[in-house]
């Protein structure tokens, strides 16, 4: 099932997004972070428990990002990714955001969604409030994909 995220649901989201940062796989956020952007998260729930994760957040006029998308490795490969993918861009269509974009390490699952790979260039918002401030910045590995939301 999924589901908006709730506060009491904080901690399970931070162990979840751990477990992919510390593979180097996704950029690791605070618990603090994730308290202030609670209303972003989409939680996949199974047995009572999150099992996945994933955050909507609003970049500009008609821009929005998937985030902090993560499941947890034991309920990988039974579409829990695509169906909270697919719950951030049924909320970005009820916004009225056409465009929405990723910064991922994983191509192929977005583009077997739908996305295409963009410059991050076409980004300039992501760039300069949240890129700016990372450890990685201006040197990136992260792929950029997006796609129009109608």
């Amino acid at each position: 099932m999924i589901r908006k995220a709730t506060m009491q649901d904080a901690r399970e989201i931070h162990r979840l997004l751990l477990n992919y940062a510390r593979d180097g796989l996704m950029l690791p956020r605070s618990l603090a972070e994730i308290y202030e952007a609670i209303r972003e998260f989409f939680i996949c729930e199974e047995g009572g428990r999150p099992v996945g994760v994933a955050a909507l957040n609003i970049s500009w006029d008609n821009l929005a990002e998937i985030r902090s998308l993560a499941v947890d490795p034991a309920m990988c490969g039974r579409g829990l990714g695509r169906q909270l993918v697919d719950s951030c861009l049924a909320e970005a269509r009820e916004l009225g955001i056409g465009r929405v974009f990723a910064l991922t390490y994983q191509q192929a699952f977005f583009q077997h969604l739908g996305f295409v790979e963009i410059e991050k260039s076409e980004l300039p918002h992501k760039v300069w409030s949240d890129c700016v401030r990372c450890a990685k910045f201006p040197d990136c590995d992260e792929i950029a994909m997006a796609i129009e939301v109608d």
